[in-house]
């Protein structure tokens, strides 16, 4: 505080929104990048073992449920990451209301649509079509 301003921190903060999200996403962001680092180590591996393969043979290993398992976890895990981490970038760095809305809706919708996608096409080449 310096000496011009006397109004107390308490009153200064007061009205400027909840203190009781950041916590949660938080830490559902620092779980997803723990998630992150097992479940890219797995499909970074998933690619690095069939490279040169041919389709037949990487469509087969994508197939495996466990595998389809993982890489649906992957990218759902991943798209989530995304659209927190880029979340946290336009609160920190738009500061116009109607641009910092039109981003996070933007942002949430395309990381969405990525997902549903990305899920899909694994999912189709599990099922064999």
């Amino acid at each position: 505080m310096n000496g011009n301003n006397l109004r107390n921190p308490l009153k200064t903060a007061r009205g400027l929104g909840s203190a009781k999200d950041g916590t949660h996403h938080f830490i559902v962001q620092r779980i997803t990048a723990v998630a992150l680092i097992f479940l890219a180590t797995y499909v970074v591996g998933l690619v690095v073992w069939h490279a040169g393969a041919d389709y037949a043979t990487v469509r087969a290993a994508v197939a495996n449920p466990c595998n389809a398992v993982l890489l649906v976890a992957f990218l759902v895990t991943a798209f989530w990451h995304a659209q927190l981490g880029m979340q946290v970038v336009i609160e920190d760095y738009v500061h116009a209301p109607g641009l910092a809305f039109a981003s996070q809706l933007a942002v949430r919708f395309i990381c969405v649509l990525a997902a549903i996608a990305s899920v899909l096409a694994v999912i189709r080449i599990a099922l064999g079509n």
